[in-house]
């Protein structure tokens, strides 16, 4: 009988992680919000999120959980974002350095702007587990389009990610 459970478990697992790994998020179409929120980390977050901000999709950006050595005139110049725009558009967060920071950041920020819609940018990989934590901090009743930026995983950031997700999705049953 523990056999079976054990066997059912990894098969469960096993088809979890291969679910996961062949059928990642895929980028949003052209869907206009409030706002763009970018989480920092890997590469083309920041740029997509620049891009929808520009192709006047969304009325503003936050970028979350950036260092806080990081000037606005630097982060500025490093992503080609004019005075002008950083001053009417472009929020830098600095509050959160992980995951759940950048929930509880993005949800504090949504309500003291009286955000009602949102375009949420980051990497494939990262989308199930980051939207995950988001939907559990954000108020009721905002939207969320899912814009993923496509990238080339490895199969060891895959399995970090994918056993990140389970333990999110724990904790979210379990409310920790």
């Amino acid at each position: 009988m523990i056999r079976y459970l054990l066997a059912s478990l990894v098969l469960a697992w096993a088809l979890g992680f291969l679910w996961f790994a062949v059928s990642l998020p895929r980028p949003a179409g052209e869907v206009r919000t409030d706002a763009v929120i970018v989480p920092t980390g890997a590469a083309g977050r920041i740029p997509r999120g620049l891009a929808v901000l520009e192709r006047g999709l969304a009325e503003r950006l936050l970028v979350s959980g950036v260092a806080p050595e990081v000037r606005p005139a630097e982060f500025a110049a490093e992503f080609s974002v004019s005075g002008e725009r950083m001053e009417c558009c472009v929020t830098l967060g600095f509050a959160a350095v992980d995951t759940r920071g950048n929930a509880s950041e993005i949800a504090a920020w949504v309500e003291a702007n009286d955000i009602t819609s949102l375009r949420f940018v980051t990497t494939d990989w990262h989308m199930r587990r980051a939207a995950s934590e988001l939907d559990r901090a954000l108020p009721p009743g905002v939207t969320v389009v899912r814009d993923a930026v496509p990238s080339e995983p490895s199969l060891a950031n895959l399995f970090l990610e994918y056993h990140k997700l389970l333990a999110s999705l724990a904790g979210g049953l379990l409310g920790v």
